[in-house]
């Protein structure tokens, strides 16, 4: 099972460098409610409901949502091995919840924080391959990091 985080659906509703290679959306999916609501919130501050309504629609209609139980509101407010932010800290509660339920599941980020902090909790990550590949090459063609 693969745990979306929020910037995997934004990329991928917003058509953006980044997004995770189809095969990504044929696994079964799953992530916190909280999932919902940012991506709405992102689709109606960039006025996009016209445009990407439906597609936000069909995709969320994938994912199988788990709810901000006290468990996952308690695990959230503890420490974390690295600096999150609160909604990121919500989600990486809500895959621990699910691991210890002995759910296999995989987390799906294109956020380097998530990813950091996922690997420091021992989270397993889905490595998904993305339409274009990070940029090794910035401007002038120096090399970034990755």
């Amino acid at each position: 099972m693969i745990y979306l985080d929020t910037s995997v659906v934004l990329a991928q509703l917003l058509a953006e460098d980044r997004r995770p290679h189809a095969a990504l959306w044929t696994a079964p999916l799953v992530s916190s409610r909280l999932l919902e609501y940012e991506t709405w919130t992102r689709i109606h501050g960039r006025k996009l409901e016209r445009s990407h309504g439906d597609a936000a629609r069909e995709l969320l209609g994938r994912v199988s949502f788990l709810e901000l139980s006290p468990v996952v509101l308690a695990r959230a407010l503890e420490p974390f091995p690295l600096p999150v932010r609160t909604l990121d800290a919500l989600h990486l509660a809500s895959a621990l919840f699910l691991r210890d339920r002995r759910t296999d599941v995989a987390i799906a980020t294109l956020d380097d924080r998530m990813l950091a902090t996922a690997r420091k909790l021992g989270l397993r990550l889905w490595s998904t391959p993305t339409t274009r590949p990070y940029p090794t090459h910035g401007p002038r063609g120096r090399r970034t990091a990755r």
